[in-house]
């Protein structure tokens, strides 16, 4: 995830315009509600909420109820992407659906912690989502650039097969060692031990069955392994 500096736009249009802040803890949700477009201090409807899906659901459904246009939340650990993924499949589409709908409605803002901190750099349930939606609003969140959903499935695909590929040797170094501290030379038969898995089973097994060597049957698999 790539972190940037970005500003919300600003808005001169005097019409209600209503964005959430959300602050995100393990098991539960600080999250409030304020119009933007008055004239003072925003007045904020607070409400707490669940982390389960049925809770998240419910939240997009109470915010679509709300007319909120745009949300904000913190970057805390993980416990922020179940949430964002929820908005981004029961809310974001119910607001950028409607007729006249504003430019940046279903809009999903990730601030890093940092920017949010309060005096003392102590969390604070409401003060704490309050403080999201007006630095917002004043353009003195840092940003975080959120990729879309298929993007984020490619990504964590290709960063599991990055780790699954960079285990494997350091994998394969250490079954060769143990077998050969037990003195049994399958890798001198089968090339692979992981990709010929099965081979190597049956050479073992062949091994603990027989008095000495492989019996025929094992070493002509283990042969037709070695050459794939």
């Amino acid at each position: 995830m790539r972190r940037g500096t970005l500003s919300a736009p600003s808005r001169r249009a005097r019409m209600p315009y209503r964005i959430a802040g959300i602050d995100v803890h393990k098991k539960m949700l600080a999250v409030v509600v304020a119009d933007v477009e008055i004239d003072g201090d925003f007045h904020f409807d607070r409400q707490k909420v669940g982390t389960s899906p049925a809770d998240l659901r419910g939240l997009a459904d109470w915010l679509v109820e709300q007319d909120v246009e745009e949300v904000v939340m913190e970057s805390t650990a993980q416990y922020w992407r179940p949430v964002w993924e929820a908005l981004e499949q029961h809310w974001r589409p119910r607001r950028r659906a409607r007729d006249g709908a504003p430019r940046l409605a279903g809009t999903l803002h990730l601030a890093h912690a940092q920017s949010n901190r309060g005096p003392g750099g102590r969390k604070k349930d409401f003060p704490d989502a309050e403080r999201l939606v007006n630095r917002l609003v004043a353009q003195e969140l840092t940003l975080s650039f959120v990729p879309d959903t298929e993007q984020r499935l490619w990504r964590t695909v290709m960063r599991r097969k990055y780790q699954i590929t960079r285990n494997r040797v350091p994998l394969h170094n250490r079954l060769e060692a143990l077998l050969e501290e037990a003195h049994i030379k399958v890798s001198s038969i089968v090339s692979d031990l992981l990709r010929h898995a099965g081979a190597a089973v049956r050479c073992l097994r062949g091994v603990s069955d027989a008095a000495s060597g492989l019996p025929p049957a094992a070493e002509a698999h283990a042969g037709r392994a070695a050459r794939d």
